[in-house]
């Protein structure tokens, strides 16, 4: 068989209520019940099932995407099924069409810790290849979400295509859960603040700097996962309150200066974030670096996990005419970064309790 599904559509509705939970670091525990990862089809065990399946890409795991997998994941529990979520790794455009293909909002391990958080019994992670996109919709519904998965129902968004050159929608789906067992869930399009939520769309927003914006529709602040960069102190205690990350290769937000967290390990720091190619110091070289605002010394190895969270843009990267000058302008985005951190007027003994993790 060529197994597979072309470009499922974000899974979007209109039901949702907009609250932003705050983050914990308690969010990094596990589930009462472990989520279940299947690389391969053949990891399925044969008695697996019924269950309630969402398929989709999931980028971001923004808020239509929570509504969609939360809902499917009860009604799974009311029928003492499984709720199973299928996605796809490498992103089908990687390599269908790589000229276009975006980065991302959430690489796939942080996309699987939030699919986690939703209670979220299994996933199955598809490879992407241009064998498995020639699979037809009728093939895959049949093979993959009724012979493997056992699919009692299928939840997906009003624009979900899948199959080969995205030939099946929404209409297909329910067609062929009639024919083969199962019910079609279909969910409407998600509005919120007149911005349709989808991956696309928070993408253009943090490509344009609007971090809080984008924070509407993901239902958390955006963060990205890396490591520290080289050269700042691996091995030994950290006595400048800058770290650097990494090389990132997946999406960031538009070049300058926001207000964030950094989560080094389990802690959290307060910090003010500069993106870009720093071009104050002459040869520009791209970076991302944050200052810490509630700095102590601290250990950072060269695999010491940082979590950046993006809060607020304070303003663009630009050139000073002296390091001083620079200085003096980074003086002011902290004490704008200390006025925004003092009026969330939260203790400093809940500061670990807002460390950004991968719950939602």
């Amino acid at each position: 068989m060529t197994k597979d599904l072309r470009f499922p559509s974000s899974a979007n509705t209109a039901r949702a209520k907009l609250h932003i939970p705050r983050p914990r670091l308690a969010a990094l525990g596990m589930t009462a019940q472990d989520m279940q990862v299947f690389h391969h089809l053949e990891e399925v065990p044969a008695d697996f099932g019924p269950t309630a399946v969402s398929v989709g890409n999931f980028d971001g795991v923004h808020r239509a995407h929570q509504e969609v997998v939360s809902h499917m994941v009860a009604n799974a529990r009311s029928f003492g099924g499984k709720a199973v979520v299928v996605t796809f790794d490498p992103h089908p455009f990687r390599i269908l069409r790589p000229d276009v293909a975006p980065k991302l909002l959430t690489p796939l391990p942080v996309k699987l810790k939030r699919l986690e958080r939703i209670q979220v019994d299994a996933v199955l992670v598809l490879p992407f290849t241009r064998d498995l996109s020639l699979t037809t919709a009728e093939d895959f519904a049949r093979q993959v979400l009724v012979d493997i998965l056992h699919a009692r129902e299928v939840h997906e968004g009003y624009n979900f295509h899948f199959g080969h050159k995205a030939q099946g929608n929404v209409n297909t789906l329910a067609v062929l859960g009639k024919q083969c067992g199962f019910e079609a869930k279909i969910y409407s399009e998600m509005l919120l603040r007149g911005c349709h939520v989808s991956s696309s769309e928070i993408r253009k927003l943090l490509l344009a700097g609007h971090v809080t914006r984008a924070r509407t529709l993901l239902g958390r602040p955006f963060s990205i996962v890396a490591n520290p960069g080289r050269g700042r102190g691996y091995g030994h205690k950290y006595t400048v309150p800058t770290v650097n990350l990494a090389r990132y290769d997946e999406l960031v937000p538009a070049d300058g200066v926001y207000i964030s967290w950094l989560r080094v390990g389990g802690e959290c720091f307060e910090a003010v974030t500069n993106i870009g190619k720093r071009p104050t110091f002459g040869e520009e070289s791209f970076a991302i670096e944050s200052h810490l605002l509630n700095f102590h010394p601290i250990d950072l190895l060269p695999e010491t996990e940082l979590e950046l969270t993006f809060l607020k843009r304070l303003r663009s990267e630009i050139k000073f005419p002296s390091v001083d000058a620079l200085r003096e302008q980074i003086a002011k985005d902290v004490h704008k970064a200390r006025r925004y951190f003092h009026l969330e007027k939260l203790p400093a003994s809940s500061r670990e309790l807002r460390a950004p993790s991968f719950g939602l």
